[in-house]
């Protein structure tokens, strides 16, 4: 089951205690998110979490991925990014 919720820019939810997700930026199709949580908590896009997967699954096998996949996203992985949050934007406890 998925819990859907409607926010606009500037508005935020909280997953948890520790886990805030804020609507930075809306530009036609693309939303911008702003994600603060705990350091223990890993926090990735969907592509990049499926190809450390995956090398995770190589290195268990003890394989070595020596090219990529058609259509893999990791090709298109630019580093992480990290939108600067206003101070008077940051949640209540962090």
């Amino acid at each position: 089951m998925m819990l859907v919720l409607s926010r606009k820019a500037g508005e935020s939810i909280l997953i948890g205690d520790d886990i805030w997700v804020m609507v930075v930026e809306i530009q036609g199709d693309r939303v911008r998110l702003g994600i603060q949580a705990p350091k223990k908590v890993q926090v990735h896009r969907e592509e990049v979490a499926r190809a450390i997967e995956r090398a995770a699954r190589h290195a268990d096998n003890g394989t070595i991925a020596v090219g990529r996949e058609q259509g893999d996203a990791a090709e298109n992985y630019d580093g992480p990014e990290n939108p600067p949050v206003a101070e008077a934007n940051r949640c209540p406890s962090c």
